[in-house]
């Protein structure tokens, strides 16, 4: 190749398949969907609105019970949970069981589609 850029590129073309894309799992718009139906009754999707429970708008990455403005409890505190797919998916699938002690009323989301779809919702989210 003549163009040493497009060779690096292509070099760093083939490791794209390994990179992590938090929406790749889930059908945003899906979740969106099941975000409306079993989540804003008591959460906000937007920055600093809290409602029954915290606003749930940029928490994607970030510490649980850490959001301004809303009284965790001192389970969920002290559970040290960071959002992400994983830790978002056991805890949608039963808040009770996962994190006893919990404030959230909520059975829990048994779809486990529905929970990945509604987790690509939340990393679209933005934060303040």
């Amino acid at each position: 190749m003549k163009h040493p850029s497009l060779k690096l590129l292509l070099g760093l073309a083939a490791f794209l398949p390994l990179a992590p894309a938090a929406n790749a799992a889930g059908n945003v718009t899906a979740g969106a969907s099941v975000f409306q139906s079993q989540c804003a009754m008591c959460h906000s999707a937007s920055p600093g609105v809290q409602g029954i429970g915290p606003s749930l708008a940029g928490i994607y990455n970030k510490p649980a019970a850490a959001a301004a403005g809303y009284q965790f409890s001192p389970a969920l505190t002290a559970a040290h949970l960071v959002w992400n797919a994983a830790t978002l998916d056991k805890f949608l699938a039963g808040p009770q069981s996962d994190v006893p002690g919990t404030k959230m009323p909520y059975a829990g989301l048994p779809d486990a589609g529905q929970r990945t779809d509604v987790i690509a919702y939340l990393a679209t989210l933005p934060g303040k």
